[in-house]
């Protein structure tokens, strides 16, 4: 298994899918943004066979050659979105969902009306560039995986049941059900109508929210992809302490100027402990001291029931590998054990699962080495689903294959009260 996003080269475009006018190319190269473009020539062809097959009745939905793999996907007969990977052992889902979110974060910037009725290319052009900077969070190494999962990254803070109870009461005194703590991108805690908004808001939001500059407050307009695709809402976020942002989605009240310092001050100054105790969490995303295996370099747990996740690649001191190498490691593995061992994700379509006899019979652990031969080098990768949950590892090479299993286990078991 390679190390995605080492040295290889991703191209994302966007054209108009009844004429093929390009809207946008935004790229990246080992994980970082790039002013590199893409020959007119080369966007024509590729949206030519794309185009060619269509009206063959004929859906192309991916293709490989030698080093690059390109996948191509048409929204609402009206944008069509093409990505090209030369990053090592790319598979197929990971750009599929790539290009989800990708519409996804235009959907939520720009609204579905000026994507599925295109009136004025130019000006479109224009709106699409309030959502470069989240589409090129996707482009690059991210600390977060919910572009990949799916799922909501989280965090899990020392005093959640209080800041539970703080949030509810502050989203009630304020006048609106939609509230949440997010820390560096990931959720902290958020009421109960936020944990039930749908995909892919619930994913895009505290994304988008990790993705701005800092600021003390926003009123930022954001459509919500499945939500309310045509009717903007406010979403706006107030900054508690430097990288812990609160954020609220609402209609038209309450307005920001409701809101004053004073205000906040009421309700969170009591609470500035619990919360300074969230800012190491966004790294860690478990609380400092929870018991792991010294042998553990990171892990993702899923609840794919909640679409909630917790993923960290620094449970332990231990410096190698890096954390940008751990975490493309699990990335690439998450994407290995989804598209070829586990059953899908409910609720998810699984178009390359063959019937319910071959789902049946998919294995539920699976591990992988990589690394020489040599004794004590490379390392263990392990999944294990139980129930709703999937746990994905990376240790050290001194954890002995024979155990990796029960390891697995033990960890999940221990993580099962936590998501």
């Amino acid at each position: 298994m390679g190390e995605e996003g080492t040295e290889g080269t991703v191209h994302l475009l966007c054209l108009a899918a009844s004429s093929g006018v390009p809207l946008f190319c935004r790229s990246s190269r080992g994980g970082t943004p790039a002013r590199q473009q893409l020959p007119f020539s080369v966007i024509g062809s590729l949206n030519g066979v794309h185009m060619f097959g269509h009206n063959l009745e004929v859906q192309l939905n991916s293709a490989r050659t030698k080093d690059t793999t390109v996948v191509w996907k048409s929204f609402h007969d009206s944008i069509t979105l093409i990505v090209l990977s030369s990053e090592e052992d790319t598979l197929e889902l990971r750009l599929e969902r790539l290009l989800q979110m990708v519409f996804g974060a235009m959907v939520l910037l720009v609204g579905l009306e000026e994507l599925t009725n295109i009136r004025n290319v130019e000006r479109l052009k224009k709106e699409l560039r309030t959502s470069y900077r989240l589409i090129d969070s996707f482009l690059r190494d991210s600390e977060l995986i919910g572009d990949l999962t799916q799922c909501v990254d989280c965090v899990v803070p020392p005093e959640g049941s209080l800041l539970q109870e703080a949030l509810s009461g502050f989203a009630e005194a304020v006048g609106t059900a939609f509230v949440s703590l997010v820390v560096s991108g990931r959720v902290v805690a958020a009421t109960e109508s936020w944990w039930r908004l749908g995909t892919p808001e619930a994913v895009l939001l505290p994304w988008l929210v990790g993705s701005l500059p800092p600021q003390a407050a926003r009123d930022y307009p954001v459509y919500l992809p499945h939500g309310s695709p045509t009717v903007p809402h406010r979403l706006l976020t107030l900054t508690l302490l430097p990288g812990l942002e609160l954020c609220l989605l609402c209609g038209p009240r309450p307005p920001l100027s409701q809101l004053d310092p004073q205000f906040l001050e009421h309700w969170w100054q009591p609470l500035l402990d619990p919360l300074r105790a969230c800012l190491p969490l966004g790294p860690r995303a478990l609380p400092a001291g929870f018991p792991l295996h010294t042998d553990i370099l990171g892990l993702l747990l899923l609840h794919l029931e909640l679409k909630r996740c917790l993923f960290t690649v620094e449970p332990s001191g231990a410096k190698e590998p890096s954390p940008e190498q751990r975490r493309r490691l699990l990335r690439s593995f998450y994407t290995l054990v989804t598209a070829m061992h586990f059953p899908p994700e409910p609720g998810q379509q699984e178009e390359k699962a063959e019937n319910a006899t071959h789902q049946a019979q998919v294995p539920r652990a699976c591990y992988l080495v990589s690394g020489t031969e040599e004794p004590g080098t490379g390392w263990r990768l392990v999944a294990l689903q139980l129930g709703p949950r999937r746990l994905l590892l990376l240790l050290s090479a001194q954890s002995p294959i024979h155990g990796l299993r029960g390891l697995a286990s033990h960890t999940l078991h221990a993580l099962t009260p936590l998501l």
